[in-house]
């Protein structure tokens, strides 16, 4: 089978969607050999660290505009207009946009499939300014409707594909995605207190994981850190990008006397990710609303107990033994806290859970599933 990706994002992105490019390529390449991968990039100049071992592979190919479609500019245009004549000159049997778009010249051999990771600009518009919530609503519904199939990330994505879009069911594909193997490997304490070292973390802590936005909404934990303060003090650690919101954080925390337990980390590297779930008391991800939840699938992995929001796609991410707060309700997350701090056994429970619930996310089972849709599509 001759494959091609729209693979920009693999290169160049270094958070959710090319996390999401690299997994998929790295999975199918791992275990599917003997197909043939066309990596589809309007530039090589910048290859992620990660992408690196993968483009040596024998049954890898990158692909990059040349002569004059190669200048700064017409490589966007030879990516979102032309992919899909580039695709059919070079044999490719299927094309899949990885990232919510296909070009807009439609390929008259390849079969087309399109990742949908969410629809949250439709459901948060507010969220956006115009300009990006016009190009996302147009690429996305064009996607939605050129392709042969469409793979959702969760049933949540799926079923707002139907609701907004009004996609038929059967033409969309739950395929969930999995998370780095870093975060399966368990790190000996000599490297886990260098990390700690490394970033000056308290001995014992909450850890919170993403970009810091109001719909991840981690202004709810220090609320119920400030529920909380006459019966524990327990630090917070915050990981990602810093946005205007970090303001309103630190703005509540110092009302509330907690600034000296709140710990912001904006340049954390993904090798070093891992260890701080592993170093983490527990992990809480009381987001409103997500396409999938990945920091809690990375959670899982790293066996730290997880709290989380009802609703949403999260019970697929964390299963059946994490714990669930009404996202509004800093009082039922404090609660969650002190149930998790006041009951190891319990806690140790979902530990164990939380890593069987993992397995369904193993890289070689998101691979086959996501082949069957291939072989689905290109027999049907």
């Amino acid at each position: 089978m001759k494959i091609g990706f729209d693979a920009k994002r693999a290169f160049l992105n270094r958070t959710g969607l090319g996390n999401y490019s690299r997994f998929i390529i790295r999975t199918l390449t791992e275990f599917y050999p003997d197909n043939q991968y066309l990596l589809y990039t309007p530039s090589t100049d910048k290859v992620h660290p990660e992408l690196k071992p993968l483009i040596e592979e024998q049954s890898v190919q990158v692909k990059a505009p040349a002569g004059t479609m190669a200048m700064k500019g017409l490589s966007s245009v030879w990516r979102s207009y032309s992919l899909g004549k580039v695709a059919d000159k070079d044999g490719v049997q299927l094309l899949h946009g990885l990232s919510n778009e296909l070009p807009l010249a439609r390929s008259k051999k390849a079969k087309q499939i399109v990742t949908i990771h969410d629809l949250l600009f439709l459901r948060y518009p507010h969220l956006y300014n115009l300009i990006d919530l016009g190009i996302y609503r147009q690429k996305t519904e064009f996607a939605c409707k050129r392709a042969d199939r469409i793979v959702a990330v969760s049933r949540q994505t799926a079923q707002d594909l139907i609701e907004f879009y009004k996609v038929p069911s059967s033409k969309i594909d739950v395929v969930y995605q999995g998370c780095h193997p870093s975060f399966r490997v368990e790190y000996d304490s000599y490297v886990l207190d260098r990390t700690a070292s490394k970033y000056k973390l308290p001995q014992d802590f909450i850890l919170n994981v993403g970009t810091m936005e109001p719909r991840k909404n981690a202004l709810l934990i220090l609320q119920a850190m400030a529920h909380l303060k006459s019966k524990i003090q327990l630090p917070l650690v915050l990981v990602g990008k810093a946005t205007k919101y970090k303001e309103e954080l630190v703005a509540y925390a110092r009302k509330e006397n907690l600034l000296d337990q709140v710990h912001f980390l904006h340049n954390v590297t993904f090798e070093d990710l891992p260890k701080l779930y592993q170093l983490s008391r527990m992990f809480i991800y009381p987001s409103v609303f997500e396409g999938f939840g990945i920091p809690i699938l990375e959670a899982l992995c790293s066996r730290v107990p997880v709290i989380t929001s009802k609703g949403s796609c999260f019970d697929e991410a964390g299963g059946p033994h994490s714990i669930y707060i009404n996202p509004n309700d800093p009082e039922e997350l404090a609660d969650a806290i002190l149930r998790v701090i006041n009951n190891p056994t319990m806690a140790t429970k979902m530990i164990i859970d939380g890593v069987a619930h993992s397995l369904s996310f193993e890289d070689e089972r998101v691979a086959q599933n996501l082949m069957d849709v291939y072989k689905k599509v290109l027999n049907g």
